[in-house]
């Protein structure tokens, strides 16, 4: 009996949707220099693109035209609110509308926070806009992710925009720094010098959004307070946005107590990457397990931000994967081993009781 064929599933008949592009914006704007925007959109979008004065051809299956269509409305919206596009924009758009999230990639890009000597701070994500959202609409917020997601940058963004509305009287800044365990007495300097490597990244995030020159003088009168997460035992921070970076450093008891710190009018955001945990041994951290325990809590939000929203070079989202299924495989090949020690275990016992009923 002849064996029946399988029906080839037909692909849809090509189409070919039209945009003109309105009169005030330049194609070169719009298609980058020597047409490097287009490049990036053409390599990204399965479909034929080409482009004759201000009108643009798009020939392809209807998803993919209708993908290309919406991401060319998208990067014009972009231009209408002044944005200056980059192959960076035309990924975060891309990534946004394969999503099928409700929000518009170019009300997400334009979103600005913080605007300090020329330069605007925004996400770039919309994992990084619904951060910053949350912050906005919660008194305890966890930013927990990867290196580069902008968990403690936009944190930071967010607190100095607070003091400058005159939302809170004062920001503070804390991290554990927990490699300066055992080293820290063989440090040259003071106390405060012998931290300041701990908390230097603070230091540089601050230095981005306002003034270098009042810095110290923020400092001094302690409107801006950047320490160890140990200072902060005994206190109540009323009035103020507080930042505790690297949460993952921290123990249980750490992070209860820098949360019951939390005093009237305050905010606090908690940022770390669970992967990158440099406890001793046997020391469980506390971002690990607050979720458990604080999860369902009004007013606490937990804000997941993960590779996808990496905004620093393209290859540390791939590192960050990478390293991930790295880990998985470990895991799945420690759980194999186990179970095949066990299983070993198990012969070897009922080998025994064989050879032992056999002398018997």
């Amino acid at each position: 009996m002849p064996e029946s064929a399988t029906p080839s599933v037909a692909s849809p008949a090509p189409v070919t949707t039209r945009i003109v592009v309105p009169g005030p914006h330049s194609m070169v704007s719009l298609l980058g220099h020597q047409d490097e925007l287009l490049r990036t959109i053409e390599g990204a979008v399965a479909a034929d693109i080409h482009v004759r004065g201000n009108e643009i051809t798009i020939t392809g299956a209807p998803a993919d035209n209708e993908l290309a269509r919406k991401l060319f409305v998208e990067l014009i919206a972009l231009l209408d609110a002044g944005t200056e596009l980059t192959p960076q924009h035309v990924d975060h758009c891309l990534a946004m509308l394969r999503s099928g999230a409700q929000e518009r990639p170019a009300e997400v890009l334009t979103l600005n926070i913080l605007s300090n000597r020329g330069r605007t701070i925004r996400p770039k994500t919309l994992n990084q806009k619904r951060y910053v959202d949350a912050i906005d609409a919660h008194t305890i917020v966890f930013g927990i992710g990867p290196a580069g997601t902008g968990k403690t940058y936009l944190a930071m963004a967010k607190a100095v925009q607070a003091l400058q509305a005159k939302k809170v009287n004062r920001i503070i800044l804390t991290r554990p720094a927990v490699e300066a365990g055992e080293r820290l007495g063989f440090l040259p300097g003071t106390l405060y010098e012998k931290i300041d490597p701990y908390l230097r990244p603070l230091y540089d995030a601050l230095h981005d959004m306002i003034d270098p020159d009042s810095i110290p003088r923020l400092m001094q009168s302690g409107t801006i307070e950047v320490a160890p997460l140990a200072y902060m035992r005994g206190r109540t921070l009323n009035d103020a946005f507080i930042i505790l970076d690297e949460a993952q450093n921290t123990s249980p008891e750490q992070m209860k107590m820098f949360l019951t710190r939390l005093g009237f009018g305050a905010k606090i955001v908690v940022t770390g990457d669970i992967t990158q945990v440099d406890l001793p041994s046997g020391t469980r951290s506390g971002l690990r397990v607050v979720r458990e325990i604080l999860d369902g809590l009004d007013d606490v939000h937990f804000a997941s931000l993960t590779s996808a929203d990496v905004v620093r070079h393209r290859l540390v989202g791939e590192i960050v994967d990478a390293y991930a299924r790295w880990d998985a495989a470990e895991d799945a090949g420690a759980a194999g081993a186990g179970s095949g020690a066990a299983a070993g275990a198990g012969a070897s016992s009922a080998s025994g009781r064989s050879a032992r009923r056999d002398r018997r």
